[in-house]
């Protein structure tokens, strides 16, 4: 699973989703993207999810590139546990997305085929998601 090797703090804020992605809404590497339409959390394990769905689809044809990193902690308490006593321990680790993130990205491969495999791994996130193409300057 990914996850950031160390980190400077163990917990962080949970933060707000407002607001439209700064930077990577367009597909730099490969010809196809996934790009989400909204904002919210993706977990490393739906990451490696969809990764394997779109690999798996293209066998071992093409190359596929992950744009996100999820370097975000979220903490959770144990279950029945009371109120208090402190935050709870990192549980996992989430890649923060708003709107117009690149996600996903393809090349090497039919249109089809690529449109296909973007559509499965789209279904394993959280976020509603469309395919994008390399607009050529």
């Amino acid at each position: 699973m990914l996850m950031p090797k160390r980190v400077k703090h163990r917990k962080q804020h949970r933060g707000r989703r407002a607001g439209t992605a700064k930077g990577g809404t367009v597909v730099q590497f490969g010809e196809y993207g996934l790009k989400t339409l909204e904002a919210g959390w993706i977990t490393n394990r739906q990451i490696e999810a969809a990764r394997v769905a779109m690999t798996r689809k293209i066998k071992r044809g093409g190359k596929a590139w992950i744009n996100i990193f999820p370097d975000k902690p979220v903490t959770k308490k144990p279950a029945e546990t009371r109120m208090g006593s402190g935050k709870g321990s990192p549980e996992s680790w989430v890649a923060v997305v708003r709107p117009g993130r690149v996600l996903f990205e393809l090349a090497g491969v039919p249109d089809q085929l690529a449109r296909e495999a973007m559509r499965l791994a789209g279904h394993k996130l959280p976020v509603k998601t469309k395919i994008v193409m390399r607009e050529e300057h």
